[in-house]
């Protein structure tokens, strides 16, 4: 969805919808990883029932990853993929159905944001390409140091696009790793697995929303199943709303912004590559042995609990004294309905709403004072009642000056108080920082102290640094020689842009503070006078007719897939005046694109690669038909904004019956590969040979059944549809070939496939958007403290660990802390509070003293969080040390730990292991710190580390 602030506001505004999630880690064993039992209990104490994949949302940051180096080749993509998917698994655990949905042809609205997408990736890549290299001339011209250029060809992340080989691989691949799991992984026994690949049409998400329609309108449907759906966009949150269904949950990677990147002309961290000076790079390691390492962090998830949503929506639009019956869920319809007016894939949103100027909270007051008058709600299981929402569009008219005029003051005030900011940090900037071993160090830094090398040379050098600064200081338009002193030659220093308090600001033209910006927004914006109301009106029809599709898009499926919005910008609110007469009607027997059509309407020339060779031709071509829809440059209109990717890129909108008319002519160029490519496919169901419905598949391909065939519900989980034979088919004892050369090919597969294909509905049958009888309401979770910002006794709030809010996490006092801190050795390791704590899984071995009856034993607080690759295997029984001896107290029960991988990191814990074996050098990451056995604790001192709360 397009609304980038979306899901940071909603998450700061209704905090206790955020769960960290628990995700119990493979351990190694004598160099081998122990997979996961993924059969066994949740660990997150919730059990789902559906898990739901939008693929593109795994594979892109699978084959370009930010935060780390990415992969060599497209085999290696696709293990990255398969490793993202368990990891996913292993946390939900589902126990009915695994679904993966990946993007296919999408409708022609959201074909234009995808054009603009792709060109904007192919001009940035472009630029940025030439600005590296440019760089790396002047650097070098400098006499800097930068290592070879490595010659390998740039992942073209506009492949990821349905219609190309590399689509047509991953779904070959998806098809292997589905086999391979039903096969070897005791999680996957009984699940039902769908595939829809992106030769099946439609977004991924919203062939998923289909989906789920079609099975609530089922008799055999479960209306209490637990959902689950992975994903990163905003709209998934409005998809899982929109389907009404109680139990919804969405899980996806935390975000964590400003993650450190490596430049990209010097491989170094902490600068960027405009600002890359070409030094040398430091050592890594004592014996730089990390130097082909980057501090990659591993990505974590969290959940949002949709039903958590719901109870602070249902707090927030209940109202009193109505003319009307409350219906929440109704309210609730409404509310994604006015989500989306702030922005959404299909339409720019309205000048004055903007999400973090609280535009939504915005438009919920309005709409709970003007529903008194509208005598109903905005909208019915996906229609529009578009007289009811004229009233509310022109209450926002009402204030709009105002929030142009407000929106300026406070963009003056932020730019006052940065200038002011920059000022003093300026002002109070030391003289004089001396660096190199008589630099200052950050306090906590305990290290052994560095003898002092040369002093009267560092002094030297020193004051004669010291006394150009104050020289230039003093006198800033003096020049100075070589030798440091003032040049007698005069002439001033111009002053840098950069040194300047004042920033480059983009040309407003518009100015909507100020009287007049109407007039001047449509004439700058759409070459049209504001008078012009006939213009004026065809924009706002073909808004509120976006409007009207985006809802029923989200509720009922496309209603058209050739409708789209029209131009660049969006209408005022002051502009929907009598709209309630206007038609929301579309066309129906609509037809999607075809993949390869598809390619030609939202793929840049420069990306013509994909395409077959005469269909790449009509890109470039001067004397192309249809050259005009392909522009080498094109403008970036900030439209108000102060970044680039935040703009409006201008192109042209392409023309269906132009492109179909140039296409007709290349179409008998296609080999049989690229027409297999081109045409539209279907979802594949797959089953293991445990699950109820396995049988009756295999039946179906020894009978060679011809005709689709229903699902018996109580074979598969409820779930209904129609089953057809699949030539391509995934069946028992034959062998399953590998796509991906690293891995092994399936000579022992009992898995099975076959062509699924939903419920098929009346093309005017309406979704009832409605909770289901028989549905159970989840108990509720908030409590009065969760209304506030805060909660814990006031302290700031946290997200909860797991979906059991009573569990307690435990932690050390701080008492405890500064007893590990004044009693731990410092000699070595990195600065820290205890660097150098020995793992606690040591404890109760022969060298810890026995406590006495009545003594309270140290607890186990970091048993589980110790690194997995930091031990062979398990200590066998005949070499374990007695865990106590006569007379000794029980070692506490502690049932749950902390989680967080960040709380204690591997690189702390070195010399013996947990089990009391020595650790692996490999795995120590003890960069340049001497090895030795850690200290043990005194028994004198183990009682004060007891000293433990809980929250």
């Amino acid at each position: 969805m397009g609304v980038p602030a979306f899901f940071r506001w909603l998450s700061r505004k209704y905090p206790s919808i955020i769960v960290n999630c628990i995700e119990e880690k493979a351990k190694e064993c004598n160099g081998v990883k122990v997979p996961i039992d993924t059969s066994k209990p949740n660990p997150n104490e919730v059990e789902f029932d559906n898990l739901y994949l939008d693929m593109n949302g795994i594979i892109h940051p699978c084959t370009h990853p930010e935060d780390k180096p990415a992969p060599k080749n497209e085999d290696e993509m696709m293990v990255a993929i398969f490793e993202y998917i368990d990891r996913i698994f292993n946390i939900v655990r589902p126990r009915r159905l695994l679904y993966m949905a990946i993007d296919g042809v999408a409708p022609r609205a959201k074909m234009n944001q995808q054009r603009s997408r792709r060109f904007r990736a192919s001009k940035e890549g472009m630029e940025a390409a030439e600005e590296k290299q440019k760089i790396r001339q002047e650097i070098l011209a400098k006499g800097g140091f930068l290592p070879p250029e490595e010659v390998k060809e740039r992942f073209d992340s506009n492949c990821i696009t349905p219609g190309t080989e590399f689509m047509d691989n991953l779904a070959k691949c998806l098809r292997y790793y589905i086999a391979d799991r039903l096969n070897s992984d005791p999680g996957w026994k009984n699940l039902t697995v769908i595939l829809s690949d992106a030769s099946a049409p439609g977004e991924g998400e919203h062939k998923i929303m289909d989906y789920i329609r079609r099975q609530r309108a089922q008799p055999n449907h479960d209306p209490n199943t637990h959902h689950c759906l992975c994903g990163a966009d905003a709209d998934l949150i409005m998809l899982g709303l929109a389907t009404h269904e109680p139990n919804f949950t969405i899980i996806r990677e935390e975000f964590k912004p400003n993650k450190p990147k490596p430049c990209a002309l010097c491989n170094q961290m902490g600068h960027e590559v405009k600002d890359c000076q070409g030094l040398p790079r430091e050592k890594q390691g004592k014996h730089d042995q990390f130097a082909d390492t980057l501090p990659v962090s591993e990505q974590e998830f969290i959940f949002i609990r949709l039903c958590v949503l719901r109870e602070y929506l249902e707090r927030e639009l209940t109202m009193a004294s109505l003319p009307f019956t409350f219906d929440f869920e109704r309210s609730v319809d409404d509310w994604v309905f006015m989500c989306f007016f702030v922005g959404n894939d299909f339409l720019p949103h309205l000048p004055s709403l903007e999400i973090r100027e609280g535009a939504i909270d915005r438009l919920v007051n309005i709409y709970k004072n003007v529903v008194h008058k509208t005598g109903g709600y905005l909208t019915e299981s996906g229609f529009v009642n578009l007289q009811r929402v004229q009233m509310i569009m022109l209450a926002v008219g009402e204030v709009e000056d105002s929030i142009f005029k407000k929106r300026k003051d406070d963009d003056d005030n932020f730019k006052r108080r940065q200038k002011e900011k920059r000022k003093r940090l300026k002002r109070d900037q030391p003289s004089f920082i001396p660096g190199g071993q008589f630099s200052p160090q950050a306090l906590g830094n305990r290290s052994s102290p560095q003898a002092i090398c040369n002093p009267r040379q560092a002094a030297f050098e020193m004051r004669m640094h010291e006394r150009q600064n104050s020289t230039t200081s003093a006198s800033p338009n003096t020049s100075l020689t070589p030798d440091g002193s003032p040049s007698l030659g005069g002439g001033g220093i111009k002053r840098k842009p950069e040194d300047s308090d004042s920033e480059p600001e983009p040309e407003d033209n518009i100015r909507l503070w100020e009287t007049g910006w109407k007039q001047r927004y449509y004439k700058n914006k759409f070459d049209v006078d504001a008078s012009d109301d006939k213009f004026r009106r065809k924009v706002v029809q073909s808004y509120v007719e976006g409007l009207c599709w985006v809802l029923r898009y989200y509720y009922q499926g496309c209603a058209s897939w050739n409708w789209y919005y029209p131009f660049h910008y969006a209408p005022f609110a002051s502009d929907f005046e009598g709209i309630a007469d206007m038609p929301s009607d579309f066309e129906k027997g609509s037809k999607p694109f075809k993949p390869l059509e598809q390619l030609m309407g939202v793929f840049p020339a420069a990306s013509g690669n994909f395409l077959p060779p005469t269909w790449r031709k009509l890109m470039t071509d001067p004397e192309s038909s249809i050259i005009d829809f392909y522009p080498e440059d094109f403008a970036i209109d900030l439209n108000g904004k102060k970044y680039a990717w935040q703009g409006v890129a201008l192109l042209p909108f392409v023309d269906e019956r132009r492109l179909r008319a140039a296409l007709e002519k290349v179409y008998p160029d296609l080999t049989p590969e690229e027409s297999r490519r081109n045409s539209l496919g279907g979802d594949v169901l797959f089953v293991g040979k445990h699950h109820p419905l396995c049988d009756f598949i295999v039946e179906q391909y020894k009978t060679k059944n011809k005709e689709p065939v229903d699902i018996p519900p109580e074979l598969c989980h409820g779930i209904q549809g129609k089953l057809s034979l699949n030539d391509n088919a995934v069946l028992p004892d034959q062998v399953v070939e590998s796509p991906v050369p690293m891995l092994r090919d399936l000579t022992q597969n009992s898995a099975v496939s076959i062509s699924f294909k939903d419920p098929q509905f009346a093309e005017d049958f309406v979704f009832k958007a409605t909770v289901l009888p028989g549905a159970k309401k989840p108990a509720p979770v908030l409590k009065p403290g969760d209304w506030e910002k805060t909660n814990n006794d006031g302290r700031p709030w946290r997200p909860q660990l797991g979906f059991n809010r009573d569990r307690k996490p435990v932690h050390l006092d701080q008492s405890a802390f500064r007893t590990l801190g004044h009693t731990m050795p410092r000699e070595r390791g990195m600065p820290g509070m205890y660097p150098n704590a020995m793992p606690l899984g040591a404890y109760g071995t022969p060298y810890a003293r026995p406590l006495l009856g009545g003594q309270q034993q140290i607890p186990k607080l970091l048993s589980n969080l110790r690194p997995q690759e930091s031990w062979r295997g398990p200590t066998p029984l005949f070499q374990q040390a007695p865990q106590r001896t006569a007379g000794a107290a029980p070692l506490l029960a502690w049932n749950r730990m902390l989680q967080s991988p960040n709380q204690f990191q591997p690189a702390q814990y070195q010399g013996l292991g947990p089990m009391g074996y020595p650790q692996r050098p490999e795995d120590r990451m003890d960069r340049g710190r001497q090895v030795g056995t850690p200290s043990v604790l005194h028994p004198s001192k183990a009682p004060l580390l007891g000293a433990v709360k809980r929250e």
